[in-house]
């Protein structure tokens, strides 16, 4: 096929201190089978205190379609926002340091992107971890099951079709841009999610497809897991306010179930009821996840047994008082949105 038959594509990948990923995400983008002269790459740095700009400035000295951005406020809507301002591209590609793409994932989008006419295409996101640690090899594993995922679209549908979900990674016609407007740049978390709410909003269309590939490179120990899920669960309510509505009604589960522990544990002290109450909410809890994580270790190694219920733990403990601690912030004290950067803790 002649080379006018490709559209071009920018990538936009934002970073800040990713020397130990962004190395595989752009050998990841390279290794597409698509034409180089039809590429674009933006690295948008903010401001990386280790090598990440210098290995990344080696790439631009090899390959001319690689180029690096400065992003002086660090954090990620800027770099999104900055890429897209900057971008030649007739379709944008929004990705992270810590993703690594399939080899066709360029490919498969662009197919869906023509034949659907979407708004925005996306597809299935896999959770990795290189590190040799029990603690990081574990924490995909239960990142990716049912308990883990909360039944994310991204992580096990398998049937391709139009959503009312947001997905990673998506692949926008310029023109998407144009309709909805930028990243909102109040959000360090959950920006794209916002997005695509909005894209849905005014009556954009999603499409996923199960052949679009790509991973996420997880943190690799309990406690930066916990930093980011907290996060995570801390930004849905910061999204929720802005917009008026929750985005998922399931993102409100390890809320509920933190906020009715910590609730009826305390009240347990003082009334034999609450402590039946408690009990009856943490034991079911123990039950489903220890018997997650054994049908995980059958399959995956007997040796993950022993961590993955700690792990889990992580998952829903983290996100739901992230959740509660976002309530009282911008719910109960009507904490205003806005927010300088340096009062935000990076996961980074």
């Amino acid at each position: 096929m002649e080379d006018k038959n490709f559209l071009l594509v920018s990538i936009i990948i934002s970073c800040r201190n990713e020397e130990k990923y962004i190395a595989k995400c752009l050998d990841s983008i390279i290794a597409q089978d698509y034409p180089k002269n039809k590429l674009e790459i933006l690295v948008v740095d903010g401001r990386s205190t280790d090598e990440t700009r210098e290995i990344v400035k080696k790439y631009t000295e090899k390959h001319s379609f690689i180029k690096l951005l400065d992003n002086p406020r660090r954090v990620t809507p800027f770099a999104m926002n900055k890429g897209i301002k900057k971008a030649n591209g007739d379709v944008i590609i929004l990705v992270n340091a810590h993703s690594v793409l399939d080899e066709n994932f360029l490919k498969y989008n662009i197919e869906y992107l023509k034949k659907t006419r979407a708004d925005a295409v996306g597809g299935r996101l896999n959770t990795i971890n290189d590190d040799s640690s029990i603690i990081a090899q574990a924490i995909p594993l239960a990142a990716d099951s049912l308990l883990g995922a909360g039944g994310k679209r991204y992580r096990s549908r398998i049937e391709e079709g139009w959503v009312k979900d947001t997905l990673p990674y998506c692949t926008y016609p310029r023109k998407t841009f144009d309709k909805v407007g930028l990243i909102d740049e109040e959000l360090i978390r959950d920006q794209d999610e916002e997005f695509n709410y909005r894209l849905l909003r005014s009556g954009g269309k999603i499409f996923y497809a199960p052949k679009i590939k790509s991973y996420l490179h997880v943190r690799p120990s309990l406690k930066k897991l916990w930093r980011q899920y907290f996060q995570y669960g801390y930004f849905k309510v910061r999204v929720a306010r802005k917009i008026g509505a929750i985005l998922i009604w399931r993102q409100l589960i390890p809320a509920i179930f933190v906020g009715s522990l910590i609730f009826t544990g305390v009240i347990s002290f003082l009334s034999k009821f609450f402590l039946w109450l408690f009990l009856l909410i943490a034991g079911p809890y123990l039950f489903v996840n220890f018997g997650f994580s054994l049908s995980i270790a059958i399959k995956k190694g007997l040796r993950f047994f022993p961590v993955l219920p700690v792990v889990f733990v992580t998952l829903h403990f983290s996100y739901g008082l992230g959740f509660l601690k976002g309530i009282w912030d911008f719910v109960i004290r009507k904490k205003h949105l806005k927010q300088k950067i340096e009062d935000v803790g990076l996961t980074r």
